[in-house]
């Protein structure tokens, strides 16, 4: 089963960080993915930049309307991501547990089950 594990974050605590706070933190992180890496396990990880970066395209009544910034004001933001491929939701939850003892800048990390979605393929 494959699994998105989203982490989420204070981002003014996150991008406060000097390079060598970064540096320290990723590390960790890596040591935590690596197995996973190993054995075929980690699909794509993504870093998203801060939401000041985001663009939103919400439905308008007539057209869709372009926003500069989020969706919703909120004080945690999407980080992150991991693409994992686990046997069970046990699996995923020992490593987003992992993550978390392992980034101080995370508030938390949501696991949700998904399909890659191909159109025309009936299969997926």
């Amino acid at each position: 089963m494959l699994y998105a594990i989203l982490c989420y974050a204070h981002e003014e605590t996150v991008f406060a960080w000097t390079k060598e706070e970064e540096a320290a933190v990723m590390e960790k992180l890596y040591a935590v993915q690596e197995p996973l890496a190993a054995s075929g396990k980690l699909g794509p990880v993504g870093r998203l930049m801060p939401t000041t970066a985001a663009t939103t395209v919400r439905k308008g009544k007539d057209e869709p309307l372009v926003i500069d910034g989020p969706f919703a004001e909120t004080k945690e933001a999407l980080l992150g991501f991991y693409v994992v491929d686990f046997e069970t939701l046990d699996e995923a939850i020992t490593f987003s547990k992992q993550l978390s003892s392992v980034n101080p800048g995370s508030t938390s990390y949501e696991i949700r089950p998904f399909y890659v979605f191909r159109p025309g393929d009936a299969s997926s």
